[in-house]
C-alpha cells in the first residue's frame, strides 16, 4: 500500500522498511500511518537513504542536466528522492507517539566494477533521471555523468569505483 496512507484494522508488533522510504515524499504521513497500525510497545525499524546520500553522484549529474543537449528534459523535474536527517525524525517521532532508541546517519561504501559497473548502476538505480532522456541519447547522457564522476572519484587500485552512500537508520517504539 501507499506508505503515505497506511491503514489496517490489524495491529502489529513490528513495522519494518528497508531501502524504500527515500522514494516517499511525505514522511510525516508515513509516521502517522505507522503509529496507527502498531501496538503499544510495537517497534518501527527503518533504513533508507539519508541526508546527502550519493551526493557526489548529484554533483556529477547536475552539469550534465544543465548541458544544452539535455537541459530541456530536466525542466520542472519533480524531486524523486527524499533524503532526511536525524533531526527531522527526532522532531517527528514524538509527534506521532514514538520514542526513539536510535536515529542516525550511517555511512555506506557502495562499490562498483569500474566505470562500466558505475554506469550500469546509474542506468538501473537513477531511473527517474536517466529515463527523462530520450532513448537514443540515454547512453551518451550516462557516459557523460560517468566520465565526470570517475574523473573526480577515480577507481581504486583494484579498479573499483566507490560511491559514498548515507543510510538513515531508525529504531523506535510506539509508546
Amino acid at each position: 500500500m501507499d506508505a503515505r496512507k497506511i491503514k489496517s484494522t490489524r495491529r502489529f508488533d513490528l513495522l519494518f522498511s528497508n531501502a524504500a522510504l527515500h522514494w516517499v515524499d511525505d514522511h510525516e504521513s508515513f509516521l502517522r500511518g505507522a503509529a496507527s497500525v502498531l501496538k503499544s510497545g510495537g517497534r518501527l525499524v527503518v533504513s533508507c537513504g539519508g541526508r546527502r546520500n550519493a551526493h557526489d553522484v548529484f554533483v556529477a549529474m547536475c552539469p550534465a542536466m544543465r548541458d544544452r543537449r539535455w537541459r530541456e528534459f530536466f525542466r520542472k523535474m519533480p524531486m524523486p528522492y527524499f533524503f532526511y536527517a536525524p533531526e527531522d525524525y527526532e522532531k517527528w517521532l514524538p509527534k506521532f507517539g514514538f520514542k526513539s532508541f536510535r536515529v542516525e546517519l550511517a555511512p555506506k561504501d557502495a562499490v562498483y566494477g569500474g566505470a562500466e559497473g558505475f554506469a550500469k548502476w546509474l542506468r538501473t538505480t537513477w531511473i527517474p533521471y536517466v529515463q527523462r532522456v530520450p532513448e537514443n541519447l540515454r547512453e551518451e547522457f550516462i557516459a557523460a555523468v560517468t566520465e565526470r564522476y570517475v574523473a573526480k572519484h577515480p577507481p581504486d587500485a583494484d579498479g573499483k569505483v566507490h560511491v559514498r552512500m548515507v543510510r538513515l537508520e531508525i529504531d523506535a517504539v510506539k509508546v
